[in-house]
């Protein structure tokens, strides 16, 4: 039997053992023999704690080195590894870990003493730490273990990863990413956009969400590579690696910042191929302007947490603005109207993707996975888009409505909910608006309660604490009504059309 676990996949390609993998900002250099090494550790000291395979690991920790090692460790322990955006909330984490119900928490040093009456609450009987720097009990306790370990045998279909997503009602929901949808968007990416152990990745993306977690450095280990490691990103750090780099990926907000830099040039990038643009749609102007400045023309692809990767613009060929390009090989993408027929070029309708990189379903909820999966396999995927005449395609809007902020997802429902509970508050709107920076700015309308004066500050200064930051909006407004139609359904393109 083959082995299904992806790390093992990893290892077969991985390099030699000397052959550096990272260099991160204080100039220190780790090996893939240091990969295999301190994974092993990590592996080991999962064990040491009586985790089984098929345990969840939830994760909020700063992203760091050792955050890596620990991710590809819960890989290679059979386990699954569950990422947690360290904006969020203890109130938003709450929910994450009873629906999850890892058998280990790690957090930052600094959430210890939160986190423990959390995990009480939540039946969770271990809980470690990791700070920036890759310090903690969970690194004190890696150290005093083996660097041997047989990674786990699991097969191609066993869950790997645990994402979440929300979509226009209810919770945030469980996405399952097997061994196999992993390993098998891995290896398109890395044949597609031609990695070779020659590249040199400038990896400054977050590592709990799926572009840098997933799409950057499997891209890395998947053909032998290296990285220059940022903590995240800083305009003249990144301006300072891109002359030892030869790909970078990033959110359309890194290179709006680029651009604004007038000293940014096609001097910096003199040693670049490829830069990757994705999590948010890319702006034709940003795109334009780009390549006007650099000579460099963005690649811009189309993924989710659902799918991992499923559209890009070609490497050798025609990358057009307002695009993501064709399917990728190995998965079908087809536009169709809501009874899932396909829609001729030009036309728009409901995206719909069918392929090994299609997530498993929704944890422990077989109902909705359902749902949103037609009777032939198709995922629905709640985007919008269209076919043009040569088969680009280009992604128009977001039937579920979600807000794209810096390449980070905002669910209006689940800001609305909040801001509802709030005193005074009767309803409110919450959506998307065009930002120069972040792509989208999150807004809201809110309707006072009868005999109600509501302060729009006051009520951004009630939701900091309690959700994400990147979630809270940048500007509130105080209306009489929400428009409606006929169905009585907020009308937010009307609320968009009037905000200016």
């Amino acid at each position: 039997m083959t082995h299904g676990n992806f790390y093992a996949t990893l290892a077969r390609r991985a390099p030699s053992a000397a052959t550096p993998l990272l260099t991160d900002q204080s100039g220190m250099v780790y090996t893939y023999g240091d990969l295999e090494a301190q994974s092993a550790r990590f592996a080991n000291a999962l064990l040491a704690l009586g985790l089984q395979p098929g345990d969840r690991v939830s994760v909020q920790v700063e992203k760091s080195v050792a955050n890596l090692w620990f991710y590809l460790a819960t890989l290679r322990a059979g386990l699954v590894f569950h990422p947690l955006n360290t904006a969020y909330s203890q109130e938003e984490m709450a929910y994450f870990l009873e629906n999850a119900e890892p058998a280990l928490v790690v957090c930052d040093p600094s959430k210890e003493e939160n986190y423990r009456a959390l995990c009480k609450q939540c039946g969770i009987d271990h809980l470690v730490t990791l700070d920036a720097v890759g310090e903690g009990s969970l690194s004190r306790l890696a150290a005093e273990q083996s660097a041997v370990f047989d990674t786990t045998e699991r097969a191609p279909e066993d869950l790997a990863v645990l994402l979440y997503s929300s979509g226009t009602t209810g919770r945030p929901k469980g996405i399952m990413l097997t061994h196999e949808n992993l390993r098998s968007n891995a290896a398109v990416l890395v044949d597609h956009w031609g990695f070779t152990s020659d590249d040199v990745l400038l990896h400054c993306l977050p590592i709990f969400h799926v572009h840098g977690l997933f799409v950057a450095i499997h891209c890395v280990l998947m053909s032998g590579a290296s990285m220059n490691w940022l903590a995240g990103f800083d305009r003249q750090d990144v301006r300072a690696c891109l002359p030892k780099s030869t790909v970078m990926m990033g959110v359309p907000t890194y290179y709006t910042r680029l651009l604004a830099d007038p000293d940014f040039s096609n001097a910096d990038c003199a040693s670049m191929r490829l830069f990757i643009s994705g999590s948010a749609p890319l702006l034709e102007e940003t795109f334009s302007a780009f390549a006007a400045r650099t000579g460099h023309t963005i690649l811009e692809r189309y993924g989710m947490s659902e799918t991992g990767m499923n559209s890009s613009n070609p490497l050798n060929g025609e990358r057009r603005a307002g695009t993501v390009g064709f399917p990728l090989p190995g998965t079908e993408i087809r536009v169709c109207t809501s009874k899932h027929q396909p829609v001729p070029a030009g036309e728009i309708g409901e995206i719909e993707v069918r392929g090994a990189n299609v997530f498993a379903g929704y944890w422990r909820m077989p109902e909705k996975t359902q749902e949103d999966f037609t009777a032939d396999g198709w995922f629905v995927t709640g985007d919008q888009g269209r076919f043009d005449s040569q088969g680009y395609l280009a992604i128009v809007g977001r039937s579920k409505d979600m807000v794209i902020t810096g390449g980070l997802n905002v669910y209006p429902k689940e800001v609305e909910a909040l801001l509802n509970t709030l005193e005074g508050v009767a309803e409110s709107a919450v959506f998307g608006i065009p930002d120069a920076d972040f792509g989208e700015a999150v807004v809201a309308m809110v309707v006072a309660a009868p005999e109600t004066t509501l302060d729009p500050d006051g009520l951004r200064e009630q939701l900091i604490n309690r959700i994400a930051k990147f979630k809270v909006p940048k500007h509130i407004r105080v209306t009489d009504s929400l428009p409606r139609n006929t169905m009585g359904k907020v009308q937010k393109n009307k609320l968009r059309e009037t905000w200016r």
